[in-house]
């Protein structure tokens, strides 16, 4: 497998599945699943699409191995959700596709600004990516996310 035999598009609701699969594996790998988890997971068109946010795929075949979405936060704000990578394909540049992939997404929504939250510790390769792509660190402030411990923006 390379990066190229990798395609990006927009969630269709026969991938819910894979999306609840790919993010609650790495989620439950490391940290707790939180309400606010359940509810991103097992209910996007209400807490993520319908408000006027996007989820993208990533697609190896017929098989969606990575997933992100986008919050609209309202006033051109953004924020990066639910990146993951199944374990087995990891490696091969699908998480660089995702990025790449929401970045153009969130500007073809209008976005002003992409934030997201992380965590240092357990997802350190995730922020290494994020600041190759332009993100940046910023006080964490006040966050609905017990694991994070970092937030990070990129102004478009």
């Amino acid at each position: 497998m390379s990066t190229t035999d990798v395609s990006i598009t927009d969630y269709k609701p026969e991938h819910k599945q894979r999306y609840i699969e790919i993010n609650e594996a790495w989620i439950k790998k490391d940290y707790e699943m939180e309400p606010l988890d359940v509810q991103e997971l097992h209910n996007p068109e209400e807490f993520i699409l319908k408000g006027g946010g996007a989820i993208i795929v990533a697609v190896l075949g017929e098989m969606v191995i990575g997933t992100c979405a986008l919050i609209n936060n309202g006033d051109g704000v953004y924020e990066m959700v639910k990146m993951g990578v199944d374990e087995t394909y990891r490696g091969y540049g699908t998480g660089r596709k995702l990025c790449e992939g929401i970045i153009e997404k969130a500007k073809t929504m209008g976005a002003v600004k992409i934030i997201l939250y992380s965590n240092t510790v357990h997802a350190g390769r995730a922020v290494e990516l994020y600041r190759k792509y332009g993100f940046y660190e910023v006080p964490l402030g006040e966050t609905d996310w017990d694991r994070a411990d970092i937030k990070m923006e990129l102004a478009l």
